[in-house]
């Protein structure tokens, strides 16, 4: 791996800070505008510049199954909110309605949409995909699918693995991966470990696999879950999985730690409630997000045929802890939610949309922000010019010299950077897009020198168009950063 290089002499910039935003209380929720369409079982994806997209979902009454049982309605809409006017305003509509589907911020900029739930009863299973340009509003029809799934994950060589297979975004071609143990539709989640291999769990299944993108191959691993749990990474590397329903088919307060480092999982404290159908979110500082979700208990009614006694939604809110192993409790939300959606802002906000409240509610329009006890922004880079502009301050690692027109970056060249606001200590890798492609990541980690900064190294992708203003961004927890230029040749 190639180690941190000294520091670029000569050149300054600002090193940006964040702070706590003003008029807001730590640790509680706060509404935000409405959409313009109620739904729940929809996606919700951050693009790079800072807007979230909302697409799909169903919008007619929620229930405790992960999809409806009594006529969905799904819809094809789509929507933006807005973080600096706390406003949704509706964009172009999918081609497709789908509702459970996946969605993957691209490289480039564009959203990735697949699968899903379409219209009809009972449910049809959508076997397309479609692309979202957030510089047009509008969606164009990309590669089939040959079975639907719920999950997409961005790999670290740019093509996205949708359930068991393999999309590429150049070629808009998606082709099954080799020898997937199980399907992995339907409640199914999808965990990127720091080593590139994805983490795959099926609901209703009490094992997992991974897949490997160097092998381009699957293999079993021992995770145990419950049925439709949630699943993040953790930055020690760890897979927290919560909630969800057990062998009874009640909802579960259980939590388990993956780690892949032994391919084995051992339970953790409990929640402080039973959920399923609930979301969960790494924060910047290292701990994680739990809200919302559905409870209910199992029952044997006469005749011995198993079923299950809805109970309600949640409203409460949980914060757990790796440090310490424990679940405590934090802010309610205003509403009751379960099928809803938690995306991470750049402030540090966390962005709760839609969901249903309780048992054949009608979908909810509503939003509201989670604001952390610790606020931190998104990471940033940094510019010659010290407004996060134009030049980036990014030098090749053997002359420490600025990739700038007059002495231009190579494909396969390795360039350093920094950036700050990576969680410290954290095995997460970063993500660089260079001209719209990922960049191999070869080292991070504290900027020698500046304290509470951090460098990163990495490798120029082939098949970047030369020029000499290229765009660069840095993704972390799935927040991107300013954009910088570099002059490629």
């Amino acid at each position: 791996m190639h180690r941190r290089h000294q520091r670029l002499h000569g050149i300054f910039w600002v090193l940006a800070c964040g702070s706590i935003a003003a008029g807001q209380s730590a640790g509680t929720f706060t509404a935000t505008g409405s959409m313009t369409t109620p739904r729940f079982g929809h996606t919700a994806t951050l693009l790079a510049d800072g807007r979230v997209l909302i697409a799909g979902g169903y919008t007619d009454t929620w229930n405790p199954l992960p999809y409806p049982v009594n006529g969905p309605a799904v819809t094809a809409t789509a929507e933006l909110y807005d973080p600096t006017t706390g406003v949704f305003t509706p964009t172009g509509s999918m081609i497709t309605p789908r509702a459970y589907h996946a969605a993957a911020l691209l490289p480039d900029g564009r959203v990735l949409i697949a699968s899903g739930f379409g219209s009809g009863r009972p449910e049809v299973n959508v076997d397309s995909a479609e692309l979202y340009d957030p510089a047009t509003g509008l969606f164009t029809a990309t590669a089939s699918l040959s079975t639907p799934y719920n999950t997409a994950t961005l790999l670290p060589d740019g093509r996205v693995l949708i359930g068991t297979e393999i999309y590429d975004p150049l070629t808009a071609t998606s082709t099954p991966a080799a020898n997937p143990q199980q399907p992995a539709f339907g409640g199914a989640t999808a965990t990127l470990l720091p080593s590139g291999q994805v983490l795959l769990a099926s609901a209703g299944s009490v094992s997992s696999q991974l897949y490997d993108p160097a092998s381009g191959t699957f293999s079993p691993t021992g995770l145990l879950l419950a049925f439709w749990n949630q699943t993040a990474l953790l930055a020690n590397g760890t897979v927290l999985a919560v909630g969800g329903s057990d062998d009874d088919f009640g909802a579960s307060a259980g939590a388990w730690v993956y780690d892949p480092a032994t391919g084995a999982s051992s339970a953790t404290a409990n929640m402080t409630a039973p959920r399923a159908d609930l979301t969960i979110t790494l924060l910047p500082n290292g701990q994680a997000l739990i809200t919302g979700g559905s409870t209910w208990t199992g029952f044997t009614p006469p005749g011995g045929q198993q079923g299950m006694l809805f109970i309600c939604c949640l409203a409460s809110a949980e914060i757990y802890d790796p440090a310490t192993g424990l679940f405590s409790a934090t802010g309610s939300m205003i509403s009751a939610r379960a099928g809803h959606t938690a995306t991470l802002l750049p402030s540090g906000q966390i962005l709760i949309v839609g969901g249903g409240s309780g048992d054949n509610s009608p979908a909810l329009s509503t939003a509201e922000l989670y604001t952390p006890a610790q606020l931190i922004p998104a990471p940033a880079l940094f510019s010659t010019s010290g407004d996060g502009r134009g030049q980036g301050a990014v030098w090749h690692a053997t002359s420490g010299m600025l990739a700038s027109a007059t002495n231009p970056a190579l494909a396969g060249e390795i360039l350093s950077m920094y950036t700050n606001n990576l969680i410290d200590g954290g095995v997460i890798p970063p993500q660089v897009a260079i001209g719209g492609r990922l960049a191999e990541i070869l080292y991070f980690g504290p900027a020698p020198g500046y304290p509470g900064y951090y460098q990163v190294n990495f490798r120029v992708p082939s098949g970047v168009a030369p020029g000499s203003a290229v765009p660069v961004r840095l993704n972390y927890l799935n927040r991107t950063s300013n954009e910088v230029s570099i002059s490629v040749q």
